[in-house]
């Protein structure tokens, strides 16, 4: 991307179209920008989304559109190391053998010995078992061991291009940077949500603090069986959440996001729709990228 000249692009349509500075907005909305990254969302890379490109593709055209109404982007980018829990280098069995990408760890199997950490690693040995007892008494998934993705310094780790001009665009025409987070570095930890890792960590609260701060919180990204549907869930099971009808602020871009699906491994469609279902019955919206923000349920002639 020629940054120079999509910049004199922005303040140009910004002035045309006579778009405002965000912070000036007296209804600010945010935009929760999951994981949009190569390492989903372009086919032939580690763990892609089916799906992914056209979402990818209609959230470019939602942000275009609606330039002078989204206040700030937050782009999440999930962040990785070759030796973290959740990767195959991290375990092995009784004869040293490493599990194959989607095999499901279960406390009991730990706890058998069927499971372990790789002893060259150094780290506690019985963590496995602390973590696998943890994580499945939340009622959770199972430990899951994905393919190596989203690795920091990678091409996989980078925004989808054509989503980071549109962020880039966004930021020049409205005067306000995205707000990056980086989640999944701690190696001990799997961090699909982006307000917290599943157990074992501390919860992001400035990141709540300021996704509660909005008067409407847009969510799309990948994938909606994981990483959006648990950021989703936990914002809402925040304690500030009910208090503030925090839900009623809350829409999802249905047609920005799909589940994880590897055909013949694995397919997380039916967890994503029991996800969304989920949502709507907590009086959460969810929306086309292509309605008008005006027309959205509870906004109106409030943007």
């Amino acid at each position: 991307m020629h940054y120079e000249e999509r910049a004199r692009d922005a303040e140009l349509w910004a002035r045309e179209h006579d778009i405002g500075a965000a912070a000036d907005d007296g209804f600010r909305i945010g935009l929760i920008a999951v994981d949009l990254q190569n390492t989903f969302c372009t086919p032939g890379f580690e763990l892609f989304v089916p799906g992914a490109p056209e979402d990818s593709r209609r959230l470019c055209e939602f942000v275009y559109r609606n330039l002078g109404s989204i206040t700030e982007i937050v782009p999440t980018l999930d962040t990785h190391q070759a030796i973290q829990i959740f990767h195959a280098a991290f375990l092995v069995d009784d004869e040293g053998n490493r599990p194959a990408p989607y095999t499901l760890v279960s406390a009991e199997e730990v706890a058998s010995g069927r499971w372990r950490i790789d002893p060259d690693i150094g780290a506690d040995p019985d963590y496995l078992r602390r973590y696998t007892d943890e994580l499945e008494a939340g009622s959770r998934y199972q430990l899951t061991v994905w393919p190596y993705h989203a690795m920091l310094g990678g091409i996989g780790h980078a925004l989808v291009s054509a989503v980071e001009e549109a962020f880039f665009f966004h930021a020049i025409a409205r005067r306000a940077a995205p707000a990056f987070e980086i989640k999944g570095f701690n190696p001990l930890t799997e961090h699909y949500s982006v307000l917290g890792p599943e157990v074992m960590g501390e919860k992001n609260e400035a990141l709540i603090g300021r996704l509660l701060s909005f008067d409407a919180v847009v969510f799309a990204g990948q994938a909606k069986s994981h990483c959006v549907a648990w950021t989703i869930d936990e914002l809402l099971q925040h304690p500030d959440a009910e208090e503030e009808e925090l839900a009623r602020r809350m829409y999802l871009l249905e047609d920005c996001t799909s589940p994880i699906v590897v055909p013949g491994v694995v397919d997380y469609t039916e967890e994503a729709d029991t996800a969304v279902q989920r949502f709507r019955a907590a009086g959460m919206h969810v929306v086309r990228s292509t309605d008008p923000i005006e027309t959205w349920p509870g906004l109106g002639a409030r943007t």
